[in-house]
C-alpha cells in the first residue's frame, strides 16, 4: 500500500476549483487530457454539475469533503495498529424483473464516504499513528452501454479526485485486490453478513445453507474478525454543527408541512396522505422516507397500520406517521393526527408526531388526555440537556411516571400492567441519517451536547371496558426532534403547532413565535 501526501481539504475540498479531472492515458504514455468536470456525468450530483443543489466544498448536501475526512480519522483513530475497517454499500433491491426500489445507500457507508452509488467497497486501513490511515474505494468502472440503461456512474477516476480515495480500483476486481490487504491487516472491522440470517421462521425455512458473501468469509477464513458497528455508533452518535443545520433544515420545513396539514380538513386516510406526499415534493423532496400510517380512529392503536384506506369519521382522531425524503436536497418524514413524519435533508432525518382531528374540533376527553400527554412531552424536552445527567432510559422512567399520576387523574385505574398496555413503546430514540439512527446504541449513555433525539410520549387506550369509557379507542402521541445542549434543548422542529386551547372563550391564542412566525394552536389553524 502507498500513501499519498496529505490532501489539503480546505483548498480542495472534493474537486480543483478549476474543475478538471485526469483522463486515462493514450497508448500508455504520460500524455493525460483534461475535461471541465461541469461536461462530465456522475452517478450523483457534485457541485461543478449541480450548483443549485450544493455548495462549493461540499460533497453532499450541507456535508463538506473534509468532513468526510474527518469522520474516516476519527474512526481511524479507534482502530488497533494495522486494523482495516471493510464497509460494503447497499446493493440494487428489484422489485420484479428488470423493476428496480428506488437505491438507498448503506448509512456507515456514506456516512464515512458520501458515496451514494452501489457495488462499492470502502476499506479504511490504520497506519502507525492516532488517525493516519489510507482509504481504498472500489467501484464500478465507467461503462457508456450500462450508463445508457442505469445512467452515469462516476468511475474509478471520481473515486479518487471527487471523494477522495487514496487507493481505487474496479469493483469487480475484488478478490484479487482485497487479499493482500485482508492478509497484511493485524484485525478486521466489519459488519458486512459472512452468512445468511434469515430474521423469520418464513424466511428460515426457504434461506439456502449457502454464505451471501462466500468469497469475502473465504478471505477472512484466517483473520481476526471484529464488529465494526460500536466504533462508527460512537462517532455517528454526536452530531456535528454542519449535521444539526441539515437536521434544523428538516426540522423547520417539516414543521411548516404539518401545520399546513392541519390548516385543512379530512375525510378520507388516502386523501391525507396524498396531500402530505405532495407538500413533501412541494418542499423540494423526493417522496415519502418509508410506508406512511395514516391511522384515523382505533387504527391508531396499531403502531403500523399501513393500510390507509378507510374512512375518518367526525369526532375521532387520526394518527399520521409518515415521511418524505430528500435525495439530494432533504428527506421528509411525517406523523400526523397522531400526525407523524421525519424530514430529511442531505439524507438527515427529523422526526415529528402531532395528533389532532381531521375535521371539527377535540372533544373535551380528547383535549384533557392530548394536554396531559403534552405535559409530560414538554418535562422530559426540558430534561435533554447534558447538565440534567439523564439518559433515555431515565427519560422514558420519568415520562412513565408522570403518566401514570395523569392517567390516574382522569380516571383511568393504572394497577397491575397498565402502562405496558397503555404506553407500550419507548420514549425516545436517536436519530440523524437514519430515523432510527445508530441502532445498537445504548439508552443507558448518559446525553451529552450533540446527542440528537426524539421524544414522544404516547397512550393508546384499547376499546374494553377496563378503561374509562370516554377515552376509550383513543391513540395520541406527541413527538419533536431535540438536539442535546449543555444547558437547555435545542427543537429542531418547533415550527409544527402542538397547542390545544382549553379556553373556548378565545377564537385564537398565540402559543408561540418562531423569529417572526407565528404558531397558533391546533384548533385556531381553521378559524
Amino acid at each position: 500500500m502507498t500513501n499519498r501526501p496529505p490532501r489539503n481539504y480546505e483548498k480542495l475540498p472534493s474537486f480543483l476549483p478549476t474543475a478538471h479531472l485526469a483522463l486515462p492515458p493514450l497508448n500508455q504514455s504520460k500524455f493525460y487530457s483534461s475535461v471541465a468536470a461541469a461536461e462530465l456525468q456522475f452517478g450523483q450530483p457534485i457541485h461543478e454539475t449541480h450548483p443549485h443543489l450544493l455548495r462549493a466544498g461540499e460533497l453532499t448536501p450541507g456535508i463538506s469533503a473534509l468532513e468526510y475526512a474527518q469522520r474516516r480519522s476519527k474512526l481511524a483513530s479507534k482502530l488497533p495498529d494495522n486494523a482495516i475497517a471493510v464497509l460494503a454499500s447497499a446493493e440494487v433491491k428489484y422489485r420484479s424483473g428488470a423493476v428496480f426500489y428506488e437505491f438507498h445507500q448503506e448509512s456507515n457507508f456514506f456516512y464515512l464516504t458520501g458515496f451514494n452509488e452501489p457495488e462499492a467497497l470502502a476499506v479504511i486501513a490504520k497506519g502507525q499513528e492516532k488517525d493516519e490511515h489510507i482509504f481504498h474505494l472500489y467501484v464500478r468502472p465507467k461503462d457508456s452501454k450500462a450508463e445508457q440503461w442505469e445512467g452515469a456512474r462516476s468511475g474509478l477516476e471520481a473515486a479518487e479526485d471527487v471523494f477522495n480515495a487514496d487507493e481505487t480500483g474496479d469493483i469487480n476486481s475484488l478478490t484479487s485486490i482485497l487479499s493482500p490487504i485482508v492478509s497484511s491487516a493485524s484485525s478486521v472491522y466489519t459488519d458486512i453478513p459472512l452468512k445468511e440470517s434469515p430474521t423469520t421462521v418464513f424466511s428460515r425455512f426457504f434461506s439456502s445453507p449457502a454464505s451471501k458473501s462466500e468469497g469475502f468469509a473465504k478471505l477472512l477464513k484466517a483473520s481476526k474478525v471484529q464488529p465494526l458497528k460500536p466504533l462508527i455508533n460512537d462517532i455517528r452518535a454526536f452530531k456535528s454543527d454542519a449535521e444539526v443545520s441539515n437536521m434544523r433544515k428538516a426540522g423547520q420545513d417539516s414543521g411548516r408541512a404539518f401545520t399546513d396539514v392541519m390548516r385543512q380538513e379530512w375525510t378520507r386516510e388516502k386523501d391525507l396522505g396524498n396531500y402530505l406526499e405532495y407538500e413533501f415534493k412541494r418542499r423540494g423532496c423526493d417522496g415519502s422516507a418509508y410506508v406512511p400510517v395514516i391511522a384515523g380512529g382505533e387504527h391508531a392503536l396499531s403502531i403500523h397500520y399501513v393500510r390507509n384506506d378507510d374512512i375518518l369519521r367526525e369526532g375521532n382522531l387520526v394518527l399520521v406517521d409518515a415521511g418524505g425524503v430528500y435525495i439530494n436536497t432533504f428527506p421528509l418524514v411525517y406523523k400526523v393526527t397522531m400526525l407523524t413524519a421525519a424530514q430529511e435533508f442531505g439524507n438527515y432525518i427529523t422526526d415529528i408526531t402531532r395528533t389532532f382531528p381531521p375535521s371539527s374540533r377535540f372533544t373535551k376527553s380528547q383535549a384533557d388526555l392530548y394536554n396531559a400527554i403534552l405535559g409530560v412531552q414538554r418535562t422530559c424536552v426540558s430534561l435533554c440537556r447534558a447538565s440534567a445527567n439523564m439518559t433515555l432510559d431515565n427519560l422514558h422512567a420519568i415520562a412513565e411516571r408522570a403518566l401514570k399520576v395523569s392517567l390516574a387523574d382522569l380516571g383511568f385505574d393504572i394497577s397491575g400492567n397498565a402502562m405496558e398496555v397503555l404506553f407500550p413503546h419507548h420514549l425516545s430514540h436517536y436519530i440523524g441519517l437514519d430515523v432510527h439512527d445508530t441502532p445498537g446504541y445504548s439508552r443507558k449513555e448518559i446525553l451529552k451536547p450533540g446527542h440528537c433525539v426524539t421524544v414522544e410520549p404516547g397512550i393508546y387506550v384499547p376499546n374494553n371496558d377496563r378503561w374509562p369509557k370516554h377515552f376509550r379507542g383513543m391513540g395520541i402521541r406527541i413527538e419533536d426532534s431535540i438536539v442535546v445542549q449543555e444547558d437547555g434543548p435545542y427543537v429542531l422542529t418547533t415550527e409544527a403547532v402542538k397547542e390545544v386551547r382549553v379556553d373556548k372563550l378565545f377564537t385564537v391564542r398565540i402559543v408561540s413565535n418562531v423569529r417572526g412566525y407565528q404558531i397558533v394552536d391546533i384548533e385556531a389553524l381553521r378559524s
